[in-house]
């Protein structure tokens, strides 16, 4: 199974997400958007596979999103997708793709519907809660 993750590093459920692929035993395609940004085409393509608008897609918080005045109704999703190109940070992530389907894996737990087979139990995040317990289900 492939697995590519659209990821910033700096984000805590994205290091989340990647760390449980990679205890999982994959070896994903890691795709720091950040630093790639975004075209316009591979976007919405992106973002239909995941079933996602642009406004669902949209990060509100820790983004330019409310300064750029995007959290306000009738802002139109060409005005959305515009501002993504340019500000990469407004994607939510962490984005992953696999063959079981394209999902914006937030909360965390998420990334475990995508995955044919899951790290050992117990499996904690970074904030030590536990994602998959000792007996390998899914906590939550």
């Amino acid at each position: 199974m492939t697995v590519t993750i659209y990821h910033n590093p700096d984000c805590g459920t994205s290091r989340n997400v990647l760390a449980v692929i990679e205890a999982a035993g994959y070896t994903p395609t890691v795709i720091e958007y950040l630093q790639t940004g975004w075209q316009r085409e591979p976007l919405l393509a992106l973002l239909a596979a995941a079933g996602l608008t642009p406004r669902e897609a949209l990060r509100e918080t820790k983004s330019p999103a409310r300064e750029l005045g995007l959290l306000e109704p009738g802002v139109s999703d060409d005005t959305l997708i515009d501002a993504m190109l340019q500000h990469p940070v407004l994607v939510n992530r962490p984005i992953v793709v696999t063959e079981k389907g394209t999902r914006l894996c937030r909360p965390s737990e998420t990334v475990l519907d995508l995955l044919d087979r899951w790290p050992a139990g117990p499996f904690a995040k970074e904030d030590g809660s536990l994602m998959i317990d000792a007996t390998g289900h899914r906590v939550g």
